[in-house]
């Protein structure tokens, strides 16, 4: 049995809120949906090696290694934290997931076919929302950290991507150039929304 609750996704550029829009959302949803909030990287062994070796760590591995890793704690994370979840009938927001790969190793070249077909085995979210940040916004909230993936080239690479999903319709875009209760409340209009259907 896959699972009886709800799988949500938020994505988007480093700097756009989404951390702070999923643990909103997981407030607002906790009791009525019993909602749960997760995060890639995870906090298993591979997404510590992740967060150490590949976010924020002074030389960084190629695209392909990245990738791998990457799809290889998504696995981990789905079988140890989002699938038992789901199968108690848990509401789970996950900040990031196999979107942010597509986006952030397809900006970097990688083939998103590629991409996709390494992730095959990771269950596919419910829901995907993209909070949409201009990339030249996002740099001027990210200029007191040190990330690699600052630079205004990658994020507007990076945007490009989610972009392209969202014509798919694999992600619903949420206009992010607002103000923080004005992304939240469209978000979960538009979580609830979702909901009201599927239940």
């Amino acid at each position: 049995m896959r699972k009886k609750g709800f799988f949500i996704c938020v994505e988007g550029l480093d700097g756009c809120g989404k951390t702070t829009q999923a643990k909103l959302l997981v407030k607002r949803l906790k009791n009525s949906y019993n909602a749960v909030y997760t995060a890639e990287p995870s906090r298993g062994k591979i997404g510590t090696f992740i967060k150490k070796n590949c976010l924020h760590g002074k030389r960084r591995l190629s695209s392909v290694v990245e990738a791998l890793l990457f799809a290889a704690d998504r696995f981990e994370h789905m079988e140890n934290e989002i699938l038992p979840a789901l199968r108690e009938g848990k509401l789970v927001v996950s900040d990031r997931y196999v979107y942010s790969s597509l986006a952030y190793q397809g900006a970097a070249g990688l083939d998103l076919g590629w991409i996709e077909k390494i992730n095959e085995h990771s269950i596919r979210p419910d829901l995907a929302v993209f909070i949409d940040v201009e990339p030249e916004i996002v740099i001027k909230r990210l200029k007191h950290k040190k990330s690699v993936m600052e630079n205004l080239e990658t994020q507007r690479k990076v945007r490009e991507v989610y972009l392209k999903f969202v014509e798919k319709g694999g992600l619903v875009k949420i206009d992010g150039n607002r103000s923080k209760r004005e992304v939240a409340e469209e978000i979960l209009t538009v979580v609830l929304g979702f909901l009201e259907k599927a239940c």
